[in-house]
């Protein structure tokens, strides 16, 4: 699938992350040819179709599936490709089907282990503005759809990783909780040496975006 970038920044930045030639798939398979593409500080946006590899792409770029090919740079330095590094890209399922028998704190402690630069703080007013602490105490495969995706939201925005990727960030959101992810990713639209990719259907409302890629 070719992929198409838009610049919106006025000043660009270094690109946070950088790949080349990247390609690969579930079980070794190719799902779309070889893609290149460079990720500015701040926010940006990656669009596409049902069954266009928005999700393979991610999951290629955080290591969750394995490259057959391809290259990638965070920070100006090489990230292996083939083992996840979650403290310079972070990505995770928002439905964390893992986590069926754990609490959202179980969830988080276990996630965090390889994230030094977690936000407690960020965990804090997430938990707080997204109305989770009722829930706590609770396993995940007790929770709603929206509930337990907001675990996951948590995990993602606390992460404190240089990259963060986000897997339709709104689904399953009251509009409160939209809200509140919106203010802490335009919070985020200011950094200037960390960056966050939302694939999802469409342009994000009420985000100042650095780029927007869309795959066709």
């Amino acid at each position: 699938m070719p992929l198409t970038t838009t610049l919106f920044c006025t000043a660009c930045h270094t690109p946070v992350l950088q790949a080349r030639g990247l390609t690969g798939g579930p079980a070794g398979l190719t799902l779309f040819e070889p893609i290149s593409l460079s990720l500015q500080p701040g926010v940006s946006a990656l669009l596409g179709d049902e069954g266009t590899g928005k999700t393979t792409l991610l999951r290629l770029l955080a290591g969750d599936l394995a490259a057959t090919q391809g290259q990638l740079w965070v920070s100006g330095s090489p990230v292996p490709l083939s083992t996840p590094q979650p403290a310079s890209v972070f990505w995770c399922d928002l439905r964390l089907p893992m986590h069926d028998a754990d609490s959202p704190e179980a969830c988080w402690a276990h996630l965090r282990r390889r994230l030094p630069a977690w936000s407690d703080d960020m965990q804090a007013r997430l938990v707080a503005d997204l109305q989770l602490s009722p829930h706590l105490g609770k396993r995940l495969n007790m929770l709603s759809t929206g509930s337990r995706r907001k675990v996951g939201l948590v995990a993602a925005l606390a992460s404190g990783a240089t990259v963060t990727l986000l897997d339709q960030a709104f689904a399953s959101l009251d509009a409160a909780s939209v809200r509140v992810v919106e203010e802490v990713l335009r919070q985020a639209s200011d950094h200037t040496t960390r960056a966050c990719l939302i694939a999802d259907y469409e342009t994000p409302n009420n985000l100042p975006l650095a780029s927007l890629m869309t795959l066709n």
